[in-house]
């Protein structure tokens, strides 16, 4: 009869007369490799695989982009939505007229077709708020990176340069360039007229992230082995300090796209020969209690889209936020 290493035997044979039995498990059974074993086939996860898995799970999401990609495609390819031209075929009988065969959305006081002057006026209300942002954007990552990363004289004068700009409304600055220069009024002008004072809001967010992502461990390894600090700004803080930056600029294209028909509408945005939502709130506000619909419809596409853009922007900040993920 063999024991084990407390005394007591191995084939169940009590030594003091109790009817205890001990056994001891054979070794193959607990294998160590197999409950030291580490779990190496696990998902990958950072930041933005974390935002894509939250983003897509959530409705807002897919219908405001559904939205902005219907707004793009009516932008790039009006003819794909309507055959009528949008001015070459206005005629004072339908003015004010209700909706037809063919004209669904009825027409304006020229006797223009209102859904044709909606699809056409999308490209030239988008392609405003576009340059805006890449103008804001571009502007504010050149100042608010190298400001909240090198510091010193740099960051002082970039720094109030910015308090500058952001004491000037934006809308009151536009209005104001766009009154001096009345005879050179198009996209471009209306677009750098809204940018060049709307940029340091995009500084200020990414100058407060750098502020912080500056002083992790990994700059300090880059620092450690060698790397300029332009380079560390490019491939290290720069990409580890962008998500709020995209955020902003999704958000900050719906202000542009509104601003655009807010001087449109105050009567110094676009010229009148240019077709925008803007211009035709302006010329459709006399006859509001007549025929309502000439600028309610307009309208309801400006507020579409700038809800598309405002609610995509909303559902990728809280995505691109761990701590709201975690309180969800």
């Amino acid at each position: 009869m063999s024991s084990n290493l407390t005394g007591e035997p191995t084939d169940g044979t009590p030594v003091d007369g109790r009817s205890s039995t001990h056994y001891v498990a054979p070794l193959d059974e607990t294998p160590l490799v197999g409950v030291d074993a580490v779990k190496v086939a696990e998902k990958r996860s950072n930041l933005w695989i974390d935002a894509w898995r939250d983003v897509r799970r959530r409705p807002m999401f897919w219908i405001s982009a559904a939205l902005i990609l219907l707004v793009a495609l009516v932008a790039l390819f009006p003819g794909l939505f309507t055959q009528t031209p949008p001015n070459n075929n206005c005629i004072l009988g339908n003015s004010n007229g209700g909706p037809t065969d063919g004209h669904p959305l009825g027409f304006t006081k020229q006797g223009c077709d209102i859904y044709a002057r909606i699809i056409h006026g999308t490209s030239t209300s988008l392609s405003v708020g576009f340059i805006v942002i890449v103008l804001t954007t571009t502007l504010g990552i050149l100042f608010g990176a190298f400001s909240g990363f090198y510091g010193g004289w740099i960051d002082a004068v970039l720094s109030r340069l910015g308090d500058i700009f952001f004491s000037i409304p934006y809308i009151l600055a536009a209005v104001v360039i766009m009154s001096v220069l009345s005879q050179y009024r198009s996209v471009w002008s209306i677009s750098l007229a809204i940018g060049i004072f709307a940029w340091p809001s995009t500084a200020r967010v990414l100058r407060s992230e750098i502020l912080r992502v500056k002083n992790a461990d990994f700059v300090m390894a880059s620092t450690a082995l060698g790397l300029s600090r332009f380079k560390i700004l490019l491939k290290h803080v720069l990409p580890n300090s962008i998500a709020p930056v995209i955020v902003i600029t999704t958000i900050s294209l719906a202000g542009a796209i509104v601003a655009e028909a807010s001087l449109s509408f105050l009567g110094v945005g676009l010229g009148s020969d240019i077709m925008s939502w803007g211009n035709d709130i302006n010329q459709a506000q006399n006859d509001l209690r007549v025929a309502p619909q000439t600028l309610i419809l307009p309208s309801i596409a400006l507020s579409v889209t700038v809800f598309a853009f405002i609610s995509l922007g909303e559902v990728v900040r809280d995505a691109l936020d761990p701590k709201a993920r975690a309180l969800r």
